[in-house]
């Protein structure tokens, strides 16, 4: 099964996230890869992802590179060039149709403007895939995280579950009594908290995320 994993913000670990899942599932065996449709200022996420993928070119895994480091629609105008968001759906397909998983990440959060009248939701919906939300655990993290579900729901998509990612040691009384209100408060499963520069994943969050997919149990 492929999932698109989806931001609560920008610089919330989206690319962290999706390695180690990709680093999980190779791992195990499956034929698992990134795909970063749209990559602004640098091409580092795609890069990361693209060494994670094991066989892929970088520009298999991030066909649009934007050298401004705003939104793609921005960048679009600030460099006089138009994102095709066919171009970002074909490649997705292509690589859909050549390996088991394909692991999406967008940019930003899900409301990131891509293209005029386009957005990261649009292409989100258009690949009909369930979305993974990554969401940098702070004050705050709640309402963006409830927010982000509602919108995903309210596009007819699945919301597979929440990585709730710590970016420094130290925690507050947010950052601890987060974790445990998230699933009563959406109706979405926590997959992990994620400490402090974690760099993998148990098995048991890998089943969970897939919820024993064909897939996983055959490889």
């Amino acid at each position: 099964m492929n999932f698109f994993v989806t931001g609560t913000d920008t610089g919330v670990g989206k690319t962290h996230v999706t390695r180690l899942i990709l680093d999980g599932l190779r791992k195990a065996g499956i034929n698992a890869v990134g795909y970063k449709p749209v990559a602004c200022g640098d091409r580092d996420d795609a890069q990361i992802l693209a060494e994670a993928s094991g066989c892929l070119t970088l520009d298999e895994v991030n066909p649009v590179f934007l050298k401004s480091a705003v939104a793609p629609y921005v960048a679009g105008l600030l460099e006089n060039k138009t994102v095709d968001p066919a171009v970002l759906v074909a490649g997705y397909r292509k690589l859909a149709a050549a390996h088991p998983v394909v692991i999406v990440e967008g940019a930003g959060g899900w409301e990131v403007p891509v293209a005029a009248n386009y957005r990261i939701s649009d292409l989100a919906a258009e690949l009909g895939l369930p979305v993974v939300i990554v969401a940098a655990n702070r004050l705050g993290a709640l309402n963006h995280i409830l927010l982000t579900v509602d919108a995903i729901r309210a596009r007819g998509l699945t919301c597979a579950g929440v990585f709730l990612n710590q970016l420094d040691d130290e925690l507050d009384t947010a950052m601890i009594t987060n974790k445990g209100v998230i699933e009563n408060l959406t109706g979405v499963p926590l997959l992990e908290h994620l400490i402090h520069c974690q760099d993998f994943l148990d098995e048991e969050v890998l089943e969970k995320l897939l919820d024993s997919q064909p897939i996983w149990r055959q490889s």
